[in-house]
């Protein structure tokens, strides 16, 4: 495959497959409505088709005019989107639909690829955009894969856990970074071990571009780092980034109380683990980087930007009148 179009392209996950994509030598493409910065604006090795994906005709057009032999859909929510993207690009030698870990439906350790079970999605979740259907939206998008497939479409789908890395607007790991560089204590909720499965940016990117060139057609991939770490080996990973010692205080929901924080509160907590088996697409060549390669990049990315993740998590008042209480132990 030498050419590629990339649906989205240039906020977080499509911006690092677009770089990804460059380094091994495609054509690339991307397709977006031009709402947010272009970061490839002045690249003149990436062109760019203004258009709104969720309007089949400028996916047909982009079709007709770019011609690609792989198609990543970065930016497909709903699975009616997924059922257009698939038929317009039938031709191609690859269509990737990134997909989500939140599309599977029972909390299963680890989950599986075609062992644990999607979320179901009705007529009505389908068409919502709220949160609270994401994971119903993206396993029927799965199904819509899977359908294409079976139509002789060579249709992949990657399912990426909580994605982290230079770019992030959701600033989930910008806010313990911010913490650990800023304060001595670092309130951790719980006693800190529990897992919510995260994958490096960059891995992502390279996941799509493996499957899109060595995936079987039908079938679903999990991405996430190969070594997991709890919430509170995160935390020592951004502190042995910036080379300082800080003490990490666990609280639970009693102490939390005391600031009127809960543990939902704290950005990258889960109550129950949330791991992917990633064995499938490690067997297509993949690789996962170094745990501490990847937090020293985001680390860097992170004092470059101006993200704190101020708005994911309690306020540092807040935790004060925890920390407070905890030290009256």
């Amino acid at each position: 495959m030498d050419s590629a179009l990339v649906i989205g392209g240039t906020r977080f996950i499509g911006r690092h497959l677009v770089e990804e994509l460059l380094e091994h030598s495609y054509d690339v493409t991307i397709l977006n409505r031009g709402t947010r910065e272009n970061p490839f604006a002045d690249d003149d090795r990436v062109d760019r088709v203004e258009g709104d994906r969720t309007n089949d005709s400028a996916l047909e057009a982009a079709a007709a005019t770019v011609d690609p032999d792989a198609v990543f859909d970065c930016v497909a929510y709903h699975p009616k989107d997924v059922r257009a993207a698939t038929g317009i690009f039938a031709d191609c030698e690859a269509y990737v639909y990134v997909s989500s870990g939140a599309a599977y439906g029972r909390e299963e350790i680890p989950k599986r690829e075609g062992e644990t079970p999607l979320e179901p999605c009705t007529a009505e979740q389908a068409t919502d955009d709220s949160m609270e259907t994401y994971g119903n939206r993206k396993a029927e998008g799965d199904r819509a894969v899977f359908a294409a497939a079976e139509q002789g479409v060579n249709a992949t789908s990657v399912r990426p856990c909580v994605v982290y890395g230079p770019h992030d607007y959701t600033e989930r790991l910008d806010w313990w970074i911010d913490r650990v560089n800023r304060f001595d204590r670092v309130v951790v909720p719980g006693d800190g071990t529990n897992v919510w499965h995260r994958a490096y940016v960059e891995d992502v990117a390279s996941a799509l571009r493996i499957v899109a060139e060595r995936g079987e057609a039908g079938e679903a991939y999990n991405v996430g780092d190969r070594r997991l770490v709890t919430l509170g080996e995160m935390v020592e990973l951004i502190a042995d980034e910036f080379e300082t010692d800080i003490e990490i205080v666990h609280a639970g929901t009693r102490e939390l109380e005391a600031g009127g924080i809960e543990l939902d509160d704290f950005p990258l907590y889960r109550g129950y683990p949330h791991v992917l088996s990633t064995a499938k697409l490690a067997a297509l060549g993949w690789e996962s980087t170094p745990l501490e390669e990847a937090m020293a990049r985001s680390v860097a990315a992170h004092l470059e930007s101006d993200r704190d993740g101020s708005e994911r998590g309690p306020d540092r008042e807040a935790e004060e009148r925890v920390l407070g209480i905890l030290d009256t132990f």
